[in-house]
């Protein structure tokens, strides 16, 4: 860990009124508490109701929303005008829900992880919420404590310190008193492991070391994703389109037929029937619901739109410890002379003898990783022959690890003797046995090839002592025997290798940005799945003297980075970002916080992560689980494809309603569609671009995790997809136009007429919604199962045979139930042609990815 001005506040921090072993006074401590602030990392500020629901109505697309109600009711049209605001009211009320769930289940992350402290204080322990810690304060910390704030230690036993948080270095560090001032140091959440020490308080709240880099994230502002810049040209598209189909409308009227009431009603019922309201309403369900669907799967999401650019991806930069792996350390090697396995019951006795004697030399209770894998490989073993260690109360005297002798021994009463277990570094357990010069450069060379393999290494032994005699009051006096090595391995989470070889087909680069050894980086990375590259394995502290061309060079070289500090993985994301990358960043601790916010979607921990983490990412993962973010990334290219099915749709859907309107003009026959209708037709429309298509996840394509990502100057709709849609609209456009001209041609009255062109018109509308729906073939698409469509379908078809061949309702809308024959006719010819247009479009295999949209 670097130095920093927190170890010049260790030294000179003022003690006169802190006695070690009395602390503050009560009166003191609430002075400095009122001068100095609350022990608080810092944090966005909590938003109130009214204040997510002013965000929410400032959204430029929901201002539309409002827009086109209030454009209706000056209108006249209040069923259309209740209508939208009944939708108006569901989306705001989803999308404050969801904000609301974010903030509360954050809040609760916040508390979970919100330690609480002992302290001295008036002469006596006191445990007290760390928020009420001061400078001054003397705490005290045992195994298991995280520690509230950065303090320098005053007493020390054997305190070792798990600091990857903050460092990314999944070994814990030992502090101790009597060396360099900052091996004197802890730092606000890290983790006590074992040990125990009296500190005194010398920075908290926002001077912390972790505080600082919180502090640092205010200079740091979220992009807008690239669907939120698309969604607004849509927007800007259609409206324009809208406004201009209408005025050409009531001019054409005007101009045909002089009449303007006629000319101003037609000129309404377009202008109502293509105000772009869909597509806000597209882009706040499928993003409201997508995040729904991520918080079933373990991913709360906080940001809604970083969902779709999950899906758009092109570098996934992740941290090592505790993301790609366990950040739990697993016994993976014994080696007994020339003897070596992993921990398995068939192992050679003296493998099993080495295991054994490791676990007596560790405390039975410890939180120690090395102690704890080696309890688990003993559990794992089952029935292994390796008989039970001796009861606590046989444990006659623990030699702790000193500075001048890394290593720890336990001695245990054993019938008439007395068994000395010793575990600790390889060169000191050397000593201790006297081994010689040539073995031992051996030993250690071992040593050395385990390490490069990315293995820690433990070396272990035992002693004998009579029974009788008292215990030497140091280690050195006993006469240890050699037993072996045990390596240990923080290993992979389980299915990261299957999801780092899926990211890989999905054409996203996977790049590692860890603070941990260069060898312990390359050894996971490979073991992941994830090649070096041209540069190799590069380390941090190179990269301080490049210039931003270096950098780019370095990280378009290079997928694993060792040990890289905070602002190092901040210069290589703005990197890849210039290089027109799609970053993704995935983290969990303090270090990683403004990587994460930087990346155009931060990823962070939820059980494990920093509270600044989990505030600077857009996704937080309650489950810690890599493979959560394969899954968010097929999410999100499912989620912009069904939002293109829905946009080109709805692009699609509007031409026979704008070719209906037009043509009684043009035809010179009575006006087909009057608003009434045109409602109808939207509560076909609204649901179908908004819920059919938001449920087209299962039917998306198995291949879409083979596709390479979209290039951000991909869009919805580009020159050829433009035109490709609106020539499918066209297409069953004329369809309708062949129906209206046969129920012109058969001399039918003007109320008939409308009634056949109207039920063509509803029933190519559900035909355009199997076009774009999911699937290469007509077949394929029907058999797909999707309850929305179903039920649309079904209410849609129940409807228009009311309104159609009921003679009430029909009058209802102005109908009259027309001849059998050519209603049977307005059925079957739009769904031909649906069927025809399906057959002739296929689903892209890469929509969109790697050059701008033109594909319909």
């Amino acid at each position: 860990m670097r130095p920093s001005s927190m170890q010049a506040a260790a030294e000179s921090a003022p003690r006169a009124e802190a006695a070690p072993l009395r602390g503050l006074g009560s009166a003191d401590a609430a002075a400095r508490l009122l001068r100095d602030g609350p022990n608080a990392l810092p944090q966005a500020e909590h938003r109130s109701r009214w204040a997510i629901v002013l965000s929410v109505l400032r959204e430029p697309m929901l201002l539309l929303l409002l827009a086109a109600t209030a454009v209706y009711l000056v209108l006249g049209d209040a069923g259309e005008a209740l209508l939208l605001a009944v939708s108006v009211l569901a989306v705001i009320g989803l999308t404050i829900y969801q904000e609301q769930k974010s903030e509360r289940a954050l809040e609760a992350l916040r508390e979970l992880g919100s330690p609480r402290a002992r302290v001295l204080r008036d002469g006596s322990p006191r445990v007290l919420p760390a928020g009420a810690l001061v400078v001054g304060d003397v705490i005290l910390l045992a195994e298991g404590d995280r520690v509230p704030a950065d303090a320098r230690l005053l007493e020390d036993t054997d305190l070792h310190v798990d600091e990857s948080l903050l460092s990314g270095e999944s070994v814990p560090v030992r502090r101790h008193i009597g060396g360099p001032a900052e091996a004197a140091l802890v730092h606000a959440s890290t983790l006590v492991v074992s040990g125990h020490g009296i500190a005194e308080v010398v920075a908290t709240g926002a001077r912390t070391e972790v505080g600082r880099i919180g502090v640092s994230l205010r200079s740091l502002h979220v992009e807008p994703t690239p669907m939120q810049h698309e969604i607004r040209r849509v927007v800007v598209l259609f409206a324009t389109l809208a406004l201009a189909t209408g005025i050409a409308v009531v001019a054409l009227t005007l101009l045909a037929r002089g009449d303007w009431t006629q000319a101003v009603l037609a000129g309404l019922t377009l202008a109502i029937a293509t105000i772009p309201e869909e597509f806000p309403m597209v882009l706040a369900v499928f993003l409201a619901l997508g995040a729904w669907r991520m918080a079933r799967h373990q991913a709360l999401v906080r940001r809604t739109p970083a969902i779709e650019a999950l899906g758009a991806i092109t570098v996934l930069c992740t941290d090592k410890t505790g993301t790609l792996t366990r950040n739990r350390m697993a016994v993976a090697e014994l080696v007994a002379g020339d003897r070596r396995a992993p921990p398995r019951p068939t192992m050679d006795p003296a493998l099993q003898a080495l295991l054994q004697t490791a676990v007596l030399a560790s405390r039975a209770d410890s939180i120690d990783p090395m102690d704890r894998a080696l309890a688990d490989a003993v559990a794992a073993l089952g029935t292994h022959p390796i008989a039970p260690g001796p009861d606590a109360s046989d444990l006659l005297r623990e030699y702790p690890l000193t500075p001048a002798c890394t290593a720890v021994s336990h001695a245990w009463r054993r019938g008439a003797e007395i068994l000395v277990a010793c575990k600790g570094a390889p060169e000191t357990v050397a000593g201790l046995c006297h081994v010689e010069a040539g073995p031992r450069a051996a030993l250690l060379a071992e040593v050395d090839a385990m390490g490069r393999r990315g293995l820690r290494v433990l070396a272990v032994a035992d002693a004998r002592w009579h029974g009788d005699a008292a215990l030497p009051p140091s280690m050195r006096d006993f006469d240890f025997g050699w037993r072996g090595l045990v390596a240990f391995a923080d290993p992979l989470r389980e299915g990261v290798v299957e999801a780092v070889a899926e990211a890989h087909a999905a054409g996203i680069r996977v790049v590692m940005l860890t603070g941990d050894h260069p060898a312990t980086a390359r050894a996971i990375a490979a073991q992941a799945g994830i090649a070096a590259g041209t540069r190799g394995v590069v380390e941090g502290h190179p990269l301080e003297a490049m210039d931003d061309d270096a950098l780019l060079r370095c990280a378009t070289g290079s997928n694993v980075f060792a040990r890289v500090r905070p602002e190092q993985k901040l210069r290589l994301v703005a990197a890849f970002k210039r290089d027109g990358q799609v970053v993704a960043m995935t983290g969990d601790g303090v270090n990683d916080a403004p990587a994460l916010m930087s990346a155009h979607v931060g990823i962070a921990m939820g059980q494990r992560g920093t509270d600044v983490a989990r505030e600077a990412a857009a996704i937080v993962l309650l489950d810690d689980d890599f493979v959560t973010v394969v899954r968010a990334i097929r999410l999100g290219r499912t989620i912009y494809d069904n939002i293109r099915r829905a946009v080109h749709y709805i692009l699609a859907v509007h031409v026979p309603i704008a070719g209906l309107a037009l043509l009684p003009l043009v035809g010179g026959g009575p006006l087909v569609l009057l608003p009434l209708h045109v409602v109808f037709l939207e509560l076909i429309i609204d649901p179908a671009c908004s819920i059919v298509f938001e449920r087209e996840s299962e039917a998306a394509g198995a291949d879409i995790m083979r596709r390479p990502p979209r290039s951000q100057e991909a869009r919805l709709l580009g020159v050829r997809g433009l035109f490709a849609n609106l020539l499918r609209g066209a297409a069953m456009f004329a369809a309708v136009a062949a129906v209206y001209a046969l129920g012109l041609a058969q001399a039918l009255p003007a109320a008939q007429v409308g009634a056949l062109a109207f039920t063509a018109l509803v029933t190519g509308n559900l035909g355009l919604i199997v076009v774009y729906r999911a699937g290469d073939s007509l077949w394929q698409t029907l058999r797909a199962r999707n309850r929305a469509f179903a039920v649309v379908s079904a209410l849609a078809l129940a409807v228009l045979l009311l309104v159609t061949r009921w003679p009430l309702a029909a009058g209802w809308f102005g109908f009259e139930p027309p001849p059998l024959a050519p209603w049977l006719l307005a059925v079957c010819l739009p769904l031909a042609v649906a069927a025809l247009l399906k057959a002739g479009r296929r689903e892209p295999a890469a929509p969109d990815a790697g050059v701008p949209a033109t594909a319909g």
